[in-house]
């Protein structure tokens, strides 16, 4: 009886030993193949993200070209699906017939057989505001207000007036008005087209310090397969400005393009893509003259605290205090990527300082303004390109966009940034033809 016992134990021992060795091999089996399809997995995602990167792929007759070719105005797929959805030019043509002047935000209208008009208050009502915002481009939050003609200093705005007519079926203001020498009720149209720039805030900036998104909810990071290219401004709900510059070359293909904001950070962020991209079509690799590009996103984004348009300068802005830069660009030459936004103030530089021999001579353009140290110590630099140089006069204004500059923070070398002012006829021009 004993023995029996003995040998049920060893059989069951037995058993228990090949029932833990069983289990081992399916727990090492399962390990296995888990590592096996982990690595298989991982190995296909960066290969799909570096053929993705260097490659386009033509759906129509299943083959891949150079990235390089997309864009490139010569059709290398079937159907020249390569070249539908790439980065548009445009030159303006003219005047854009509607502007907002001075600090007041006063409204004129061109009108052919009396030039620039100041729009008097007589008779304009809010059908009138929300025809003006959109054909400036705005739909969000359009109002206007009285301004006494008394008020205004601004010599031009004088005189020579518009007042509204009769009723007109077409969709621009000019036709409701008519030239006028008198305004009678002695006020004139100040006009505000969205919420921008309402945010109280303070200074990648060599030099700068750290800052959140929330204090320059209008800075946006352009993202080309979901790394950080250049910087950007949010104007409305659905377009950004930037620079032209970083749409060249293998850039030029829209589907790689997204826009990513509301964000202190980078690592990991979500963008939204783009429908266009348009760039002034006189932008000039070799002088970086009319260094503008506009993108249109997909679809509207929800403005919150952290999103939220800056306000374009009007025409004939007198600045008087320092200008603030921020970006997600190297914060030195040469040197390290910033994990968090930066900022940094910098007064303007005059014109005719900075086109000083000794500075950048003749290479400044009409559509350049300068702004930083000539001693060097604070600048924007490579990765802030298309960023946002911004002023605060009662709301924070877009005066200037990162264009170039010799190295970052060089003495004498300060930073030039597209002039904003200088091309918001092309600006309006684009969001018009593109509503």
């Amino acid at each position: 009886m004993a023995l029996k016992l003995r040998r049920r134990r060893e059989l069951s021992t037995l058993q228990t030993e090949e029932s833990r060795a069983r289990c081992r091999l399916t727990v090492i089996t399962v390990c296995c193949v888990t590592v096996i399809l982990t690595t298989l997995i991982v190995g296909l995602y960066f290969t799909v993200k570096i053929v993705n990167a260097k490659f386009f792929y033509c759906s129509g007759s299943l083959r891949f070209i150079s990235i390089e070719k997309a864009c490139d105005g010569k059709a290398d797929c079937a159907g020249g699906e390569d070249e539908l959805n790439c980065v548009s030019k445009l030159r303006t043509n003219g005047t854009f017939p509607v502007k907002l002047v001075g600090d007041r935000l006063v409204l004129q209208v061109f009108i052919n057989e009396g030039g620039w008009r100041t729009v008097c208050a007589d008779n304009w009502r809010t059908k009138h505001t929300r025809l003006t915002c959109q054909q400036l481009g705005f739909t969000l939050s359009p109002r206007s207000a009285r301004v006494p003609v008394k008020a205004l200093s601004i010599p031009s705005l004088l005189n020579a007036y518009a007042t509204v007519g009769t009723d007109s079926i077409n969709t621009d203001i000019q036709s409701f008005l008519t030239a006028s020498d008198k305004c009678v009720s002695g006020s004139v149209v100040s006009l505000s087209c969205s919420d921008c720039g309402e945010v109280v805030a303070e200074d990648r900036i060599v030099g700068g310090v750290d800052t959140e998104i929330d204090q320059w909810p209008w800075q946006v990071s352009l993202q080309w397969n979901h790394k950080h290219m250049c910087g950007g401004a949010l104007l409305s709900t659905i377009w950004i400005v930037s620079a032209a510059h970083c749409f060249t070359g293998r850039t030029r293909e829209l589907s790689r393009w997204t826009v990513v904001m509301g964000q202190t950070e980078l690592e990991n962020a979500k963008g939204v893509t783009v429908e266009h991209i348009v760039v002034h079509k006189d932008y000039s690799r070799l002088t970086n003259d009319f260094d503008i590009a506009m993108l249109k996103l997909t679809w509207a984004v929800t403005l919150k605290e952290s999103i939220w348009p800056v306000c374009l300068p009007p025409h004939q802005l007198s600045v008087k205090d320092m200008l603030v830069v921020t970006g997600w660009g190297l914060l030195k030459e040469k040197g390290q990527v910033p994990s968090v936004l930066q900022k940094a103030s910098v007064p303007l530089i005059d014109k005719s300082e900075c086109s000083q021999p000794s500075v950048y001579d003749s290479a400044i353009t009409p559509r350049m303004l300068c702004a930083g140290f000539l001693e060097g110590t604070i600048d924007s630099c490579q990765g802030d390109s298309g960023g946002p140089l911004v002023y605060l006069s009662s709301r924070w204004q877009l005066l200037g966009i990162v264009s170039w500059g010799v190295g970052c923070a060089r003495e004498g070398k300060p930073g030039v940034y597209t002039d904003v002012s200088q091309l918001l006829d092309w600006i309006y021009t684009v969001m018009e033809r593109h509503l």
